[in-house]
């Protein structure tokens, strides 16, 4: 039987489970692959750090390098996270021709041209399953499962510390706030939050499976990112009342080419939307992830599960493990390759031109005529109104007005809301929430 060597740089909360997992099953994925495998290496920061599983001494090391010029290791896992030496490390391992396995979708989100480039220029593969979604197959379904599919429409509850969050204030009518600090107590959300409450982490994610789903490379900067600091409880309750749930969503959608020759145009957006309650992805609760994804030939699918955390991010190390044993067995350095760009005229739609539904709540004046004014603007940029609530029990010098919209682009709904913030029955900013029906 072959063997197949794996050396992992990082021996932390990832790069213990891994080698705890391998330990575990071991006997059941060789006799999966017919290939022998084994931990040969760990680079880790220190000998004597806490870890959640323990790793012998003895094939440890605090020197990266002697991971990955170790002529015994075949296969480099590199599980560190940051974009400036962990791309050094990708890199370099690269260059000798080994395969690497990356979790680090910030690093992908940044470099990923670069680093596919480099495993196409010295002909081996850069496998990323434990990039987006944890434990969840998505890069492989989209990759392999769906190779005979065009993506129309992705949606991805992909950050389990916004989804706890929105699912505690929903549950229980808490506010953002109590329900971060309870989550940061709990380990669920970091110290400094940022990453994830402001949709980052997510864009990062929705970014690559954007990416890879239609052929052209989504920079960072070109992704539409809103987070959940501004949700309340009152706009949950509404959007319950309305039948609806809130979700922070990663998004892509296929936008209308400009043109029968034109090349793909692509909505990629991260934002809370809510969502109809009747679809699966609303009653996606607590840390769990979920992606939904709409293909031409196979219609709608879903994909559910742990989006982090050792175990789940560890079981997704293994099965790029597994593809890269595999490819190293037969011959073939590159079977799949990592990124495929078929589609390089391909552009990210401006936000501004996303046609959406909208929730809106307004805290307005009390008195006669306040609807009128805000209908006259909405009339004049030619944006409908489907519903209104002006719930009872508000009354005094301002009350909230919850309108719902039609569709429209979203830079007219927002050019009119600037004009209705400045009326002088308007007592605070309009808020503005896209409506997501997934049909």
């Amino acid at each position: 039987m072959q063997s197949v060597n794996l050396g992992l740089i990082g021996g932390g909360t990832v790069g213990s489970g891994v080698y705890h997992a391998l330990q575990l099953n071991r006997g059941l994925m060789e006799a999966r692959l017919g290939v022998r495998l084994k931990v040969v290496k760990v680079a880790v920061k220190a000998l004597d750090e806490p870890r959640p599983y323990e790793i012998p001494t003895d094939v440890m090391t605090t020197d990266w390098k002697a991971v990955v010029n170790d002529p015994e290791v075949h296969v480099v896992a590199e599980l560190v996270g940051g974009v400036t030496l962990a791309r050094t490390m990708i890199l370099t391992a690269l260059e000798l021709g080994k395969p690497v396995i990356t979790a680090n979708k910030a690093l992908l989100a940044k470099h990923g041209p670069e680093l596919f480039e480099a495993a196409r220029r010295h002909g081996t593969n850069l496998y990323y399953e434990a990039s987006v979604a944890g434990g969840i197959p998505i890069i492989k379904a989209l990759r392999e499962g769906f190779v005979g599919n065009r993506f129309t429409h992705i949606y991805g509850i992909v950050n389990g510390t916004c989804n706890y969050i929105l699912t505690r204030m929903r549950q229980e009518g808490a506010d953002f706030g109590d329900v971060l600090a309870d989550a940061q107590r709990l380990g669920y959300a970091e110290a400094d939050p940022s990453l994830d409450v402001d949709g980052h982490d997510s864009a990062h994610k929705t970014g690559i499976l954007a990416s890879l789903a239609h052929g052209f490379w989504v920079k960072p900067e070109e992704i539409h990112v809103e987070g959940i600091r501004s949700i309340t409880k009152i706009d949950i309750q509404f959007a319950q009342q309305l039948g609806y749930t809130i979700k922070l969503l990663g998004i892509v959608k296929l936008g209308p080419a400009q043109g029968k020759k034109a090349a793909a145009r692509v909505q990629v957006s991260v934002y809370p939307a809510l969502i109809p309650n009747s679809h699966v992805l609303a009653n996606v609760n607590q840390v769990f992830n979920a992606v939904f994804v709409r293909g031409d030939v196979v219609g709608d699918t879903l994909f559910y599960g742990r989006g982090a955390g050792k175990d789940a991010t560890a079981s997704a190390v293994l099965s790029d493990l597994a593809d890269a044993a595999l490819d190293l067995k037969f011959g073939s350095k590159c079977r799949i390759p990592p990124f495929v760009p078929l589609n390089q005229g391909g552009t990210v739609m401006p936000i501004g031109e996303a046609m959406a539904r909208y929730y809106v709540r307004l805290n307005v004046a009390d008195r006669p005529g306040t609807m009128a004014k805000v209908a006259t603007i909405l009339g004049q940029a030619k944006i409908g109104i489907s519903s209104i609530i002006q719930p009872e029990g508000h009354e005094g010098e301002s009350v909230p007005l919850i309108l719902m919209m039609h569709d429209a682009p979203n830079a007219a709904l927002t050019k009119a809301l600037a004009k209705i913030a400045k009326l002088p029955v308007v007592k605070a900013p309009p808020v503005m929430l896209r409506v997501e029906t997934l049909e």
